[in-house]
């Protein structure tokens, strides 16, 4: 079994699907878990489960595009908490649109939350790693940061700049025992995918189940990823033994990718 050494971690997105999987990770193994997102109420239900695991946690609001709230994020888990030292990129979302059809407004949105907020993110947060000589930083991209498919090219061009910052950062940091990866999940069994799952079925007169079972076999194994799957690699490359792993991006897919 992978163990963390007792590192505070800070998830954004947090209240739910991957990012409440990775939070719930990171608290088996005894380690001060942050969560935050926009909805509190979610954040707070992470944070109950967190402790009911035996961690000390936290959860705050935060809307991670902006820079302020970020910033101010920091100080209340530093005071509540302490310096954190493993950071997951998390927030994000994925609405579909055809390209001539998708509002400049959707574009800019979905940049500023999956880009921009990875941003910030690290910018933040990556000068306390610096400090205590040890940091974890993990983005939560895509396999759509490797290829791309109708209908999501705002999501598809802004998971191929994290994974460009990803690998920018990780040569920066490589001599200051701080690791920059990012991990690629397929579908994943989360109300993100099922909210996908619903807006398409309305779009093509398909049900919900036939739409999933098209998402299940973009996958060789046939199914969708369990969200637990992609918070053990979360926690494998927090470990110590992952510090000569970093810029790389890992797929938890189902060999849907082979890249």
């Amino acid at each position: 079994m992978v163990t963390i050494d007792k590192k505070v971690v800070l998830v954004t997105g947090g209240g739910r699907g991957i990012g409440r999987a990775i939070a719930l990770a990171f608290a088996a193994q005894g380690n001060p878990v942050a969560v935050t997102g926009r909805t509190q109420s979610s954040l707070d239900q992470v944070a109950d489960e967190i402790r009911r695991l035996g961690a000390d946690a936290v959860a705050f609001a935060c809307d991670v595009t902006r820079r302020q709230e970020v910033e101010a994020l920091k100080a209340e888990i530093e005071g509540a908490l302490g310096t954190a030292q493993i950071l997951v990129n998390s927030a994000g979302m994925a609405p579909a649109a055809a390209f001539l059809d998708m509002e400049d407004q959707l574009w800019e949105e979905v940049f500023k939350v999956n880009l921009t907020g990875t941003y910030y993110g690290c910018k933040v947060f990556l000068p306390g790693m610096i400090a205590c000589g040890w940091g974890r930083i993990i983005n939560i991209a895509s396999t759509v940061a490797k290829v791309a498919y109708s209908h999501i090219t705002a999501y598809a061009a802004s998971k191929h700049a994290v994974l460009g910052l990803t690998r920018a950062l990780a040569i920066e940091m490589a001599r200051k025992r701080v690791t920059v990866n990012a991990i690629c999940p397929g579908y994943v069994d989360t109300e993100m995918t099922r909210s996908n799952a619903k807006a398409m079925a309305e779009k093509t007169g398909k049900s919900v189940d036939q739409i999933l079972d098209i998402f299940k076999k973009t996958s060789p194994q046939g199914r969708l990823i369990d969200p637990k799957e992609v918070g053990d690699l979360a926690l494998m490359l927090a470990s110590n033994a992952a510090g000569g792993i970093t810029g790389q991006a890992i797929n938890v897919d189902g060999g849907a990718v082979m890249v």
